[in-house]
């Protein structure tokens, strides 16, 4: 069988190439602290935990889907899987570019003081996670239901806030992305 007609296959091993990469090579490139930090005998999470997290989830499930990947159920990668990965890409392109220069932009129009000393003070550290992370939540939804609608932007605003009590407001020190690197 050829391995165009084995797309599971395909699926599950390149997720576990993400993952490696991102654990192996964006991880360490961009973060300076460990998983774990010790500092003064005192134990924090370090910046690299989550990202270093999320890389194994995908790893463990790309690693489930290439490995019972079955010949009978193998299916074939169209132009239209193709055309499907390609809006999804555009779309989380777009969200980032939204989380990183939204806030900026807005703070630059509403006040006189740079983004920079407004990044980690409401709500100028959540207009563009907010607004980025929602629109795509909600955009993706729609391209998975063929229309952009009203619940899915609700599902998307709850997301979002759901991640930003989950990840922003339990750190005192956690920047939410990008302001970090803003």
């Amino acid at each position: 069988m050829r391995s165009f007609e084995r797309a599971n296959l395909i699926l599950g091993l390149g997720a576990v190439g993400m993952a490696v990469l991102v654990a192996c090579v964006w991880v360490p490139a961009d973060v300076t602290t460990g998983m774990i930090e010790k500092v003064r005998r005192q134990i924090t999470i370090g910046d690299a935990l989550a990202p270093t997290l999320a890389a194994g989830f995908i790893g463990f499930g790309g690693l489930i889907v290439a490995v019972f990947e079955r010949p009978e159920n193998a299916r074939r990668i169209s132009a239209r899987n193709l055309q499907f990965l390609a809006i999804f890409l555009i779309i989380v392109a777009i969200g980032f570019a939204v989380m990183r220069w939204l806030g900026p932009a807005v703070a630059g129009l509403l006040t006189d003081q740079g983004y920079r000393a407004l990044r980690d003070t409401a709500p100028w550290k959540y207009i563009g996670f907010l607004v980025g992370a929602a629109g795509i939540v909600a955009a993706l939804i729609g391209l998975v239901e063929g229309r952009l609608t009203l619940r899915g932007i609700l599902v998307g605003l709850a997301a979002a806030i759901g991640l930003i009590v989950v990840y922003d407001l339990p750190f005192e020190d956690l920047l939410l992305p990008p302001n970090g690197d803003v």
